[in-house]
């Protein structure tokens, strides 16, 4: 009967050595800025380390926002917490707490003040300060939140705003707080208002890029690392209830003192470690400024107030505006008096404008009507050449050549085309419709030029050679009044070779340099030269030749001016005669001016 009662009673020691030895369980509220599960991977290694330092205690994660944490205190389910310093002083006026140590952010050397807000913005909006968000849509993550809004309440305190009516509307999203720029990034916010480093911290993590963001009112204080918009406050604090026996929160006081910045516990929560609690003077200040009471007495008793101490200055201010209305009266009664007479003088300078517009239009019709028969006369010209060509070639030979039909006949398709187009375009310039302009390959352009003067080229035997130097690139011009300008100059070259009698053999060269932001195009022949002056030859109506109207050349100075390019004729330098006909244009998007 001994033996079980001896093993019974070595069964009873040892359940009760074992339940006298289990570790005690607390729980430390931690605030969850980036989402639970981060909060428990960055603090869960400093509970363990607790558990090292503080023999039987057993500590644990218990993350949540603002909210939740609230609600845990008032439960009891939390003995510690570590969080920032305005919802320690919102939770120390309705439970005892004590700080225990506060914490030495290791991203800013160690600093004990790094807590703030970072007003963010769109890098391409028209934002620059914080005056500029009036009336706007905010997001910020919650109400109680010292750096992620509190510290901008303070700010905009402090420059005369009333944050409860200063923005068009404030979303509180609550946390994480990656939304808060995602929102920023669609569109859907104006501004977030962020803790410090919220940025810099996506950034690093891939998530947004730095570029698409820009901080208002930016600073950056001695020592500290990001971006802020606002004052900085005291950091993240441990603090305790008052369940918490005294002798533990010193233990635990010592053992967060002692935590090194090597410390793979300091490392993963990101800090250089804890020192003694730092005065929160500043958010007690701030605080105060926050909840300032609002006066009893109505702004209609401000009025009389300012009214009573200021007596002489609202007489003024009364006389002024019976002046002011007195005058305007007069002004009003002067005006009517004179109104029969000013609308008489407005009907006349009507009549006038029409008159001048109608006299305008008159000698725009006769020039254009003029420049029509000189435009038109080249095509109808080369369709005369090409359809004698074919007859002769048909009546030369037994067979007819049927490529050789078929080409003549394309050719005189071309060339009426041609003719078709300028006379669109005439009729677009009397309707005063603009030159259409679209991307051109300027390359085509000049093979086409060339290709409608083959024919005459070959009659008067003018070899004409093409050269390009750079990348080639497109332009933006009106297709037909740049064909026209192009086969103008080359038909002038032709015809100054064709007049020349010291001319042997003649040479067209057209070289196309193609600079960063323009091509220069170059016109050159072997003819004689320019018997005068450029800006005599491009006036309008004056001609060197037997049957010109002189348009040519004023046509293309105009065609030139329409693309924002330049035209320019010289002889060509040294002993060889010719002239050098000089297109300068724009590359298409360019924005610099021609040179």
């Amino acid at each position: 009967m001994k033996l079980p009662k001896i093993l019974f009673c070595i069964l009873v020691l040892l359940f009760s050595t074992t339940a006298w030895s289990k570790p005690k369980q607390f729980y430390v509220g931690v605030l969850a800025n980036w989402g639970h599960q981060q909060a428990v991977e960055r603090w869960t290694p400093m509970m363990q380390y607790l558990n090292e330092q503080v023999p039987g205690a057993e500590f644990h994660v218990y993350p949540g926002n603002f909210e939740a944490l609230n609600l845990a205190m008032e439960l009891g389910q939390i003995q510690f917490i570590i969080t920032n310093p305005g919802q320690y002083l919102y939770l120390s006026n309705q439970y005892p707490l004590s700080w225990l140590a506060t914490m030495r952010s290791k991203r800013h050397n160690g600093t004990t003040s790094a807590i703030g807000s970072a007003i963010i913005v769109s890098a391409n909006s028209d934002y620059r300060t914080l005056y500029d968000l009036k009336g706007k849509i905010v997001a910020a993550s919650d109400p109680h939140a010292l750096g992620g809004y509190q510290a901008t309440v303070g700010l905009m305190h402090s420059l005369g705003m009333d944050p409860t009516t200063f923005f068009g509307q404030t979303k509180f999203l609550g946390f994480p707080l990656d939304p808060l720029l995602y929102q920023v990034r669609d569109g859907n916010v104006d501004a977030a208002i962020t803790p410090l480093c919220t940025l810099e911290d996506m950034v690093a993590r891939g998530l947004i890029r730095r570029a698409d963001y820009r901080v208002l009112n930016p600073s950056r204080p001695e020592g500290i690392e990001c971006q802020c918009s606002t004052n900085l406050y005291p950091n993240w604090s441990f603090a305790a209830t008052e369940s918490v026996d005294t002798n533990l929160t010193k233990a635990i006081t010592q053992a967060l003192l002692e935590l090194t910045a090597d410390n793979p516990a300091a490392i993963t929560a990101q800090l250089k470690g804890w020192t003694s609690p730092i005065s929160q003077l500043a958010v007690i200040k701030l605080f105060k400024e926050l909840h300032v009471a609002s006066p009893e007495h109505s702004r209609w008793d401000s009025v009389k107030q300012w009214l009573e101490d200021n007596r002489h200055w609202g007489i003024l201010s009364v006389l002024i505006f019976i002046i002011a209305t007195l005058y305007h009266l007069w002004i009003e009664y002067r005006f009517h008096q004179k109104s029969n007479s000013l609308i008489e003088s407005e009907r006349q300078l009507k009549q006038q404008a029409i008159a001048l517009e109608r006299l305008q239009s008159a000698s725009i019709v006769g020039e254009i009507g003029a420049g029509l028969a000189h435009e038109i006369n080249q095509p109808i010209a080369a369709i005369t050449s090409y359809s004698e060509g074919g007859i002769m070639r048909l009546q030369g030979q037994e067979k007819a050549d049927v490529q050789a039909c078929i080409e003549l006949l394309e050719k005189i398709h071309k060339q009426s085309t041609r003719a078709g187009e300028v006379v669109h375009r005439i009729r677009g310039l009397l309707k005063r419709r603009e030159a259409v302009m679209v991307d051109v390959n300027i390359l085509t352009l000049v093979e086409e030029s060339i290709s409608l003067l083959r024919l005459e080229l070959a009659r008067r035997d003018i070899q004409i050679n093409t050269q390009i130097k750079g990348e080639p690139f497109f332009i933006t011009a009106d297709r037909v009044g740049l064909l026209q300008v192009l086969i103008n100059l080359i038909k002038n070259s032709v015809d100054a070779i064709a007049d020349s009698d010291n001319v042997r053999s003649g040479k067209i060269n057209i070289e196309l340099d193609f600079k960063e932001q323009q091509v220069n195009i170059f016109i050159v022949d072997n003819g004689p030269g320019l018997a005068m002056e450029s800006d005599t030859l491009m006036a309008t109506f004056y001609t060197t030749k037997v049957d010109g109207l002189g348009l040519g050349l004023a046509i293309c100075n105009e065609v030139i001016k329409e693309h924002e390019g330049r035209f320019t004729l010289a002889n060509r330098s040294g002993d060889t005669t010719g002239c050098v006909a000089t297109l300068s244009l724009k590359k298409r998007g360019s924005e610099q001016a021609v040179v």
